[in-house]
């Protein structure tokens, strides 16, 4: 059986300026930028600690909005047993799905993104 948990929250901001929109997220959260190496994208990752949800602010072209990540080992897996429980999947990424639950709101199903996750679900090994 696959293992899945919510992995963090991807804050989807419609804006030209993402650095700007990462700021105000920074602040308004308390965690700071996390440090990369090379470009960032359309992605500005928050600095919440090895324990911490993973938080990103997203550069998007669709309305501003929050939507959750569910980080899984197996994420056809993972998709077909949302989708028996009522959620719709919306479109397929290379390395994720994005899905509709019952309700109307939109989230990922994502590849793990906490090295705990990862090394008890066996994936990174």
């Amino acid at each position: 059986m696959h293992k899945s948990r919510l992995a963090g929250f991807i804050i989807d901001c419609n804006t030209p300026d993402l650095d700007a929109a990462a700021t105000f997220w920074t602040q308004a959260l308390g965690y700071p930028l996390a440090q990369h190496d090379g470009d960032q994208g359309i992605y500005r990752q928050l600095d919440t600690g090895p324990t911490g949800l993973h938080i990103e602010v997203q550069k998007v072209e669709h309305p501003s909005r929050l939507h959750l990540d569910i980080e899984t080992d197996d994420i056809e897996a993972e998709a077909t047993r949302l989708e028996g429980l009522g959620a719709k999947k919306v479109k397929r990424f290379p390395r994720w799905w994005v899905m509709e639950a019952p309700t109307g709101q939109r989230f990922c199903i994502v590849h793990p993104q906490h090295t705990d996750f990862a090394e008890k679900a066996n994936v990174w090994k």
